[in-house]
């Protein structure tokens, strides 16, 4: 008997679903059969540069047109899924609450949720760490992650049914020379999802963390080209992964054949974090 990753019915929310990852995620649950809320501080119909504010990737994007969040949900309805295209900056309690309650609103419920926005662009070693991007990065990663969840739990514990996947990082596992902020916060979603673990079991909950190593994401291709290739070096297959490597991992801890993982850190690193030379 085959097993499939079947999503029909059910209602996700990718945060950070503008391009990379999310994107690459919410595609990956709508085309297991979700339907799927793409929720980012950037839209290509809002030319504000408001989410410039948000550091150097962000201004990046939208001046070179690496935007996808409406194109994305178009996509998805291709399928034949619903979708919704929603501006939130996670980091607003009211913004997460609005557009939760949209998505329930217009698609039915909150099933899924994916807490992939975040930060990366904070590159300095520690000392020239800068005190107002370590609270941007904070505000952002972490808490952002603990407001999302905070809006959906009580619609996932009403239908007794839910799959919360925290986006984590080798960086919090390993440390990440230069990156203490993005570091610290990794880390810390790794303590979030193993409470949320614990205290949604008994609600049909389950909470686990992805912890990707280098993928090759647009902002993979901006980062410096020597210390790319160092980094790939260090995997055991001597390459960067895919998105979809991400997401098709995220698809099986969002199915039903999942239903007994929970409070796990599954990487999603090419071996990145083994002893390899």
């Amino acid at each position: 008997m085959a097993l499939e990753i079947d999503l029909s019915g059910r209602v996700a929310l990718v945060t950070g679903g503008s391009r990379g990852l999310g994107r690459a995620d919410a595609l990956a649950l709508a085309r297991a059969g979700a339907d799927v809320a793409i929720a980012d501080i950037q839209l290509e119909s809002d030319d504000s540069g408001e989410a410039d504010r948000y550091g150097v990737l962000a201004q990046v994007a939208r001046e070179q047109g690496i935007v996808y969040t409406e194109s994305t949900a178009e996509e998805i309805r291709s399928y034949g899924r619903r979708a919704l295209a929603l501006k939130c900056d996670v980091t607003d309690r009211r913004q997460v609450q609005e557009a939760v309650d949209r998505v329930v609103g217009e698609l039915g419920s909150v099933d899924i949720l994916v807490n992939n926005a975040g930060t990366l662009d904070h590159a300095a070693q520690f000392l020239d760490q800068s005190p107002e991007l370590w609270e941007r990065d904070l505000a952002v990663n972490l808490t952002g992650a603990f407001n999302c969840a905070q809006a959906v739990w009580p619609h996932m514990r009403e239908r007794g049914w839910g799959r919360i996947v925290n986006m984590a990082s080798v960086a919090g596992t390993l440390g990440g020379f230069g990156q203490a902020s993005y570091s610290t916060t990794k880390a810390g979603i790794l303590g979030l999802t193993r409470t949320l673990a614990m205290e949604g079991g008994r609600h049909g909950i389950t909470c686990n963390a992805i912890v990707p190593g280098i993928i090759g994401t647009e902002a993979f291709g901006f980062a410096n080209a020597a210390m790319n290739d160092r980094i790939r070096a260090r995997t055991v297959f001597k390459r960067e992964g895919r998105p979809e490597d991400v997401a098709h991992a995220i698809a099986f801890l969002c199915s039903d054949l999942a239903g007994y993982v929970t409070g796990i850190e599954l990487n999603v690193s090419g071996g990145v974090e083994l002893f390899v030379f």
